[in-house]
């Protein structure tokens, strides 16, 4: 069914302009039509260089039945955005930030360079980088907008295509500022559309959140600075305006989370870091285009703060959505008189769900058919990346499962934990005192054959499939105590794998927040008034699993991918056996 002819579609966009508040109320009597033009904008956000289906499903609510609608794959995204771009001549596509790191292995083998070639054939105007994207130093971003093979990282670039051309987009960074004052990539960008003699500039401003330092290893943002977001914005407004700019869109790596489904122009619960950006953010521009939060929203701000009458919007994750905005620009007046916006859903390939259930595609919603060069490009990866999946990393003498025990413990759970606490336990990576890691990120067990056997990436990968970073924060004891006592407070615990370093007992019997006991760190009884370093994935870091606690700590540091620690931790330690599953001793 093609998007582009379904009126169903065209109705829900005048349905959302009207609920956003944001039609004009007048317009100039006897307006030459040539002089409104209509200017379609297509964005993205948070790719993470899924180039394949993630086997993820979006909800969806039809003839008061709600689905699960398969989604995702860069090859169906493309074909949508091409779909839409033939509709209306005047366009723009944009992402706000993390299309490359913390990537999947058909893209993270070869430094995201696969990611960069499809979304180039895509055809896209701007990416405004996140903190993934520094990931791996300024120097290989760099690399990633300019072309060419130059190593600077662990892994040598160029391994299939040996004229990486870089990106064909531009990447804009303006909050990003070198030691010479100057930004790492164009601050802003503006596209013109002409009809009819008349002329719309609109100008993108592009930029990553404030706190990225935060994120990332200090290496991957030594030589530059991150400045604030809202003022960095404010004082481009009338740089822009002095070009003949008629609408202002602010792309941003910065997002909030919303209660609602993704197309609910309320956004019920609206909350974030976005927030205060926008709440001081200048009236002048028109849209927000926000990611960094997986999560996705077509929002009224109006709503929200009645002085800001923003549209914003965000995409979600891994181009399982793909949202279109719709802008009416007077030529004549230089200013925007309609907006709306809708998540389209990226509907892809059938695929069956952790629950054994299959999920399948519907005809009620817009199919798409896989770009032709985009899916070659991601088939050319996916067969270089079979090799390197089988590239062995170690040896061991039994397989190593994800079991549970009576205490919640699992060998292979405790195995991550271990893992990620030797990775950051070096000063210069975080000092870390313990690491705790959640079991939903285990995702399969690590199988050798009866009597031992080797282990190749593609397996770690499997195990550890998302994409998370490391993360160490400070807790004091007294944190680390209502951290733990928060597994306990419903009837089916969610237990956390604590690494080695980390001892403890329980008693279900007790009242709920006195059930921990005798916790100890490294030998020694915690002490409440003690800072001590924490580490833990990025999802945790940020409350996931409903671990809110985790968002209380402080003096945060990033580190490296999740797998990447299994993998080296492996390496250095051949013949590993399983870990203990005794460190919740529970009564």
């Amino acid at each position: 069914m093609n998007y582009l002819g379904i009126r169903f579609f065209k109705s829900i966009f005048v349905v959302l302009s009207l609920s956003l508040g944001l039609v004009a109320c007048t317009h100039i009597r006897n307006q030459p039509t040539d002089a409104v033009m209509h200017i379609s904008l297509m964005a993205f956000n948070d790719l993470h260089g899924h180039l394949e289906p993630s086997q993820l499903a979006i909800r969806e609510q039809l003839n008061q039945n709600s689905i699960q609608v398969p989604a995702g794959g860069v090859a169906y995204l493309a074909s949508a955005i091409q779909q839409l771009k033939a509709k209306n001549p005047l366009h723009a596509v944009v992402s706000a930030g993390d299309m490359i790191g913390a990537t999947p292995l058909i893209s993270a083998l070869f430094l995201d360079e696969p990611t960069i070639e499809a979304v180039n054939a895509i055809g896209i105007d701007f990416n405004a980088v996140g903190n993934h994207e520094f990931d791996k130093g300024v120097a290989e971003l760099q690399r990633m907008r300019q072309g060419g093979c130059q190593q600077y990282t662990r892994l040598k670039p160029c391994l299939v295509n040996a004229a990486f051309p870089g990106a064909n987009f531009e990447f804009l960074a303006a909050n990003v500022k070198k030691e010479n004052g100057q930004t790492l990539f164009p601050a802003y960008g503006i596209k013109s559309f002409k009809q009819g003699g008349h002329e719309v500039k609109v100008g993108f401003v592009g930029m990553t959140l404030k706190g990225t330092p935060q994120m990332v290893t200090p290496e991957g943002v030594k030589g530059v600075q991150f400045e604030s977001e809202a003022q960095t914005a404010n004082a481009l407004v009338p740089i822009l305006k002095a070009q003949g700019v008629s609408a202002l869109v602010l792309v941003i790596h910065e997002g909030g989370t919303v209660q609602g489904g993704p197309n609910d122009p309320n956004c019920p619960g609206l909350t974030g870091d976005i927030i205060p950006i926008l709440n001081q953010l200048d009236t002048a521009f028109d849209v927000i285009v926000s990611g960094h939060t997986h999560r996705a929203y077509a929002c009224n701000y109006q709503k929200f703060n009645p002085a800001k009458p923003f549209l914003l919007t965000s995409a979600g994750q891994y181009g399982t959505l793909l949202t279109h905005i719709e802008l009416e620009v007077d030529a004549l007046q230089r200013k925007v008189t309609r907006k709306s916006a809708y998540n389209l859903i990226i509907q892809s390939e059938t695929f069956t769900n952790a629950a054994g259930v299959r999920v399948v595609p519907t005809t009620q919603l817009p199919q798409f058919t896989p770009h032709t060069e985009v899916a070659r490009i991601v088939a050319t990866y996916k067969a270089a990346s079979a090799e390197q999946a089988a590239r062995q990393i170690a040896y061991l003498p039994q397989s190593i499962t994800r079991a549970n025990t009576p205490s919640g413990e699992t060998a292979l759970g405790n195995l991550i934990a271990d893992a990620q606490w030797a990775a950051t336990a070096p000063v210069d990576k975080g000092a870390a005192d313990f690491a705790l890691m959640n079991p939903g990120g285990v995702r399969a067990d690590l199988i050798v054959p009866p009597g031992g056997g080797a282990v190749n990436y593609g397996q770690l990968f499997s195990i550890q499939p998302f994409g998370n970073t490391l993360t160490v924060k400070t807790f004091t004891g007294q944190l680390v105590k209502e951290l733990l006592e928060s597994q306990y407070r419903q009837d089916r615990p969610r237990v956390l794998f604590p690494s080695a370093q980390l001892t403890y007992q329980v008693d279900l019997k007790q009242p709920v927040g006195q059930r921990v006991s005798d916790i100890r760190i490294k030998g020694q009884a915690l002490q409440m008034n003690t800072p001590y370093r924490v580490t833990m994935n990025s999802f945790l870091a940020t409350g996931g699993d409903a671990f809110s606690v985790f968002n209380r700590g402080t003096d945060v540091l990033g580190g490296d991918l999740d797998v990447d620690a299994l993998t080296d931790y492996l390496a250095k330690n051949p013949g590993l056996t399983p870990p203990s599953t005794d460190r919740i001793r529970l009564y």
